[in-house]
């Protein structure tokens, strides 16, 4: 396998901390997204979607989404699971996953990339040319507000996302405060239960 990836970039830190929590060791080559490497014909021959991270499988199959490489990981390298254990925890764990992905992951993308003016014509990632629409901005944080106080609800009366057990979809929600960061927002001070949630699921990811 060969994974092509750009350490910096939210999406890639989501793949990047199974890596670690797991002690998987790929080759790997940085594709340097300041410099739209993404974009170039050598990488896109690899991802005609101009997106990283990208897993070359051994057979040349190229896994392009975050979530198809974790699960496939977790097939490969089941030892400290991270993709859930039975039937339901496997689907409560993707189920978290998405509903970040589409609460904050998504809500922050909105505001950086169509707030931010490096990315005039780039409003969304890949290679189609699309302005950015500066009410989406105001829109973004609207979304963004309600996203923590959906996760801070359900972190009310459990250690972790899914069942007291450490799982991708902490290390989604440890991604998406960072990624916050990008954007100079940060977890409200009202949301209580993800602040005391932040150091656990730091100590977890450590090995703790």
């Amino acid at each position: 396998m060969k994974l092509y990836t750009f350490d910096a970039a939210p999406n890639a830190r989501r793949l990047q901390m199974l890596l670690d929590y797991k002690g998987i060791e790929i080759d790997t080559e940085q594709v340097n997204m300041m410099k739209l490497e993404q974009l170039g014909e050598d990488f896109r021959r690899i991802n005609p979607l101009g997106t990283v991270p990208a897993l070359v499988l051994d057979d040349g199959t190229v896994l392009t989404e975050v979530i198809g490489a974790c699960v496939y990981l977790e097939e490969l390298y089941p030892e400290r699971p991270l993709m859930g254990t039975g039937a339901l925890q496997k689907a409560l764990v993707i189920s978290w996953c998405h509903r970040l992905f589409n609460t904050l992951f998504h809500p922050i993308a909105e505001v950086f990339r169509n707030g931010n003016p490096a990315f005039a014509g780039r409003a969304l990632p890949g290679p189609i040319s699309l302005e950015q629409i500066p009410a989406l901005v105001e829109r973004g944080r609207a979304r963004l507000e309600g996203g923590w106080t959906m996760v801070d609800a359900a972190l009310a009366d459990s250690k972790f996302l899914v069942n007291d057990t450490f799982s991708m979809a902490d290390i989604d929600l440890l991604t998406c405060v960072e990624f916050a960061g990008w954007i100079k927002e940060a977890v409200p001070e009202s949301c209580s239960n993800i602040h005391a949630w932040l150091p656990r699921a730091k100590a977890a990811l450590a090995g703790d």
